[in-house]
């Protein structure tokens, strides 16, 4: 019988697994872009990192199981207007019909009406 290892689950924060966002986050998601997939129950394909237009970089740039694209926005911090507004350029900018946004915190929103 092989030897099998098994670890412990923790949660850690994505900072203390992932030090860098673009050189450390952003590559290991587009190699496991069926983690994301799984999760969100979105197929998932051909994730393309650093997608341009104009003068904004999408982190990944994906397709659906239709061929649609998909904008991946990674902020592995708290959620914010600056990032928020940069999804809504790629959700336009590409004609896509979904974006995912990782953030490490949601920042609560109070709507007044």
């Amino acid at each position: 019988m092989d030897h099998v290892s098994i670890s412990k689950l923790r949660r850690a924060a994505l900072k203390d697994v992932w030090p860098n966002e673009a050189t450390d986050f952003t590559p290991w998601l587009q190699e496991n872009i069926a983690v994301l997939s799984d999760t969100v129950d979105i197929a998932l394909s051909t994730p393309e990192r650093e997608q341009s237009t104009g003068s904004f970089k999408v982190d990944l740039l994906a397709e659906d199981r239709s061929g649609d694209p998909v904008v991946i926005e990674n902020q592995l911090a708290s959620s914010d207007h600056d990032h928020l507004g940069k999804l809504l350029t790629y959700l336009v900018a590409f004609e896509a019909k979904t974006a995912i946004w990782i953030v490490s915190t949601v920042r609560n929103c109070r709507i007044i009406s």
